[in-house]
């Protein structure tokens, strides 16, 4: 026996050694499973980031909306009057509130729709103001959609269509927005596309409002057309 091991070449004694060596076998075994549990921990971190962004722009959809309901002078001897400025004032609101790492402006868009019924006792969008550099446009149709007729059904979806009641006014908000990744782009982008999130809320308004028009202060203040695609007013 002796014999036969001296008679090996040195590279194939060297070769049997390290195949009966079993020193360090867990240190091996992560370094093959180690790559597998980081992929795993990043997933679960970006899940966690995902739920919460989708908290995030489901609360600025009600805050805006809670806040567009409230809104006016407060006259009381007269209807209340919403004003361009005010409406501005609720899109940079709701920029600052959801935060600097959501971005919700610079990744999404923020669409405000005044929900009233028509002369026919349909439903309409009576106006209509937008903020945000996504390309996005509300499902339910621009400013003037169901002016006349009752073809227009109301906004929301499957069971939860909302419709104003006579004399009233629903602020209705629809928020779209590009899901920003922890990780980075470029690493992420060629496997997976990051997600559109939608979020939708809407409140009554609250008390007299007077839904003739958008009044204007003096100065004027800048209209948020959804024609425009801009980050401030």
């Amino acid at each position: 026996m002796m014999r036969r091991w001296s008679a090996m070449s040195r590279p194939v004694r060297e070769l049997l050694r390290l195949v009966r060596d079993s020193r360090a076998v867990a240190m091996i075994e992560f370094a093959f499973i180690a790559p597998i549990i980081l992929l795993m921990g990043l997933a679960g971190i970006e899940m966690a980031n995902l739920a919460i962004t989708h908290m995030r722009i489901s609360q600025a959809a009600m805050h805006i909306a809670d806040n567009a309901s409230r809104i006016g002078d407060r006259d009381q001897l007269a209807a209340q009057r919403v004003f361009e400025a005010d409406i501005n004032d609720l899109f940079i609101g709701v920029n600052i509130q959801a935060g600097e790492q959501v971005g919700l402006l610079e990744n999404g868009r923020v669409i405000l729709s005044s929900l009233e019924r028509n002369a026919d006792g349909g439903q309409t969008i009576r106006w209509q103001r937008c903020m945000g550099l996504k390309n996005a446009t509300s499902e339910y149709g621009g400013q003037g959609t169901g002016a006349t007729g009752t073809g227009f059904a109301g906004m929301g979806s499957g069971g939860n269509v909302l419709r104003a009641g006579t004399g009233q006014a629903i602020m209705f908000v629809e928020i779209v927005y590009d899901y920003q990744p922890i990780l980075d782009n470029a690493f992420t982008e060629p496997y997976i596309s990051p997600p559109e999130i939608r979020s939708s809320a809407a409140f009554t308004v609250r008390g007299a409002r007077d839904l003739s028009q958008v009044f204007q202060r003096t100065p004027a203040a800048p209209v948020a057309a959804c024609n425009r695609f801009t980050m401030t007013p």
